[in-house]
């Protein structure tokens, strides 16, 4: 068992929700920086080749994928966001509350670039600004790099087995281990006994 003691819902919940606050407002604050004072679809060198900015927007998923299925992507991200508050209500981790939150905000993040952007409601196109060519060709902002965190931390808690209540898998699993090891004890434990 861990050493700290689970939280309670209402604390877990409200660690989701604020972190959740903080990263749409982060996300949103840079984006209106960014249509106030870039220049659209021109590099903006900030550190050489490693960083450098680049305001565009984006109708579709990463590297303009289904850029005519706007509404697709309004969709999907509703039905996410749903998943993941679903999801809070049984979290009693820090470690999946901090996971989660980040995710929320980030999803949060762009659905309000489809929600409340151009060209209209349910299909706003999403302001991107971060480029590193280095690494990957595309653009990004800051929603996309908590959503892809996100969901890389999701994948190692699932892996290393820790549960949403906190728990880990191998604390369930050692009584049914401890109980299978008395049964294949027992008999041979019967047989020493009567070969006595």
């Amino acid at each position: 068992m861990t050493g700290r003691r689970p939280l309670r819902r209402s604390a877990a919940g409200a660690i989701v929700a604020i972190l959740a606050a903080l990263v749409l407002v982060a996300d949103q604050s840079v984006k209106q920086l960014t249509i106030a004072h870039l220049p659209s679809q021109e590099t903006v060198p900030v550190l050489g080749e490693f960083l450098q900015l680049f305001y565009i927007r984006n109708s579709g998923a990463a590297f303009s994928i289904g850029a005519g299925m706007t509404w697709i992507f309004t969709i999907a991200l509703v039905v996410v966001a749903g998943v993941i508050v679903w999801k809070t209500i049984g979290v009693r981790s820090r470690l999946w509350a901090v996971v989660l939150g980040g995710l929320l905000g980030g999803v949060l993040g762009n659905l309000t670039d489809r929600l409340l952007r151009d060209p209209g409601f349910a299909v706003g196109h999403v302001v991107d600004m971060i480029s590193m060519p280095w690494m990957i060709p595309a653009v990004f902002n800051v929603a996309d790099v908590f959503i892809v965190t996100g969901m890389i931390s999701v994948a190692l808690l699932v892996v290393t087995g820790l549960r949403l209540d906190g728990t880990r898998e191998r604390d369930h699993a050692q009584p049914d281990d401890a109980g299978g090891a008395e049964d294949d004890a027992a008999p041979g434990s019967e047989s020493a006994a009567s070969g006595a």
